[in-house]
């Protein structure tokens, strides 16, 4: 290493780095993912709040699974959509920790919903961080509940019908309406400025934890480019052009 390259890296000179939380794992996710960037904003925030030793997450099936991989800090796993149920007992347990899922929309809003609601009408000390891309990212691009009226799937190759499917199900439009929940906000990630404000928000939910203010919920509008069949750029695209129309961002609930 030569002494100009030396003095660029020293600790004055740098502008940014990666979070010393995440680890030096290659990701399985795929270009574009969305898991990838709120990773990054999870890591970063438990960094900056001083609180690693402190944060248990608790991550399920799908595309989420290997969370541990990825973020230095104490997991559970659980099984597929149980994350709120097992994180429930892990903060009764340790109530002096931050305790956190991160789910993703099959797993949440499928065979997770009876778990999630109830925690959140608890009002259970807990943050959830719920990925919405509309689609089963893992097992090969099926229909899930947050799938919109037309949308094209592996299981709906003509479109999602009301009639046969049912309608979407918006799930953090319900979680709102639950006396337990403190703080309820939807966001993206998809530009700069959308990402500094998924991290101040998830910020603030782990901030609502250490008042034990009951649940936060963040959901994350995503793309996902190997399910809709788009490059990660035109995924991008079309979450704007139809994602957001069916699951507007902004902040639902704030007390």
């Amino acid at each position: 290493m030569t002494e100009e390259l030396k003095d660029i890296q020293k600790e004055e000179n740098i502008v940014y780095k990666k979070s010393s939380l995440l680890t030096d794992n290659v990701m399985h996710y795929c270009p574009g993912c969305t898991h990838g960037v709120v990773h990054k904003l999870v890591a970063e925030v438990i960094e900056e709040m001083g609180i690693q030793g402190d944060t248990i997450g608790v991550s399920p099936v799908g595309c989420s699974v290997l969370a541990y991989n990825y973020i230095d800090i104490d997991w559970q796993e659980a099984a597929h959509g149980r994350a709120p149920a097992l994180a429930t007992a892990v903060s009764r347990l340790h109530p002096e920790k931050y305790v956190f899922t991160y789910q993703g929309d099959g797993d949440l809003a499928s065979i997770g919903c009876a778990e999630i609601m109830h925690a959140c009408n608890r009002g259970e000390n807990i943050v959830v961080i719920f990925i919405n891309n509309a689609i089963y990212g893992m097992t090969g691009g099926q229909m899930a509940p947050t799938t919109m009226i037309g949308q094209v799937t592996a299981t709906t190759p003509y479109g999602r019908d009301v009639k046969l499917n049912g309608y979407n199900m918006k799930i953090t439009e319900l979680i709102a309406q639950l006396p337990g929940t403190c703080y309820v906000t939807r966001e993206s990630a998809h530009t700069p400025a959308s990402v500094r404000k998924t991290k101040k928000a998830i910020r603030k939910a782990f901030e609502n934890a250490g008042q034990n203010k009951g649940t936060s919920f963040v959901e994350v509008v995503g793309t996902c480019s190997s399910g809709w069949k788009l490059t990660p750029e035109k995924a991008n695209e079309w979450m704007v052009d139809n994602s957001f129309k069916e699951y507007p961002l902004g902040t639902m609930k704030d007390e």
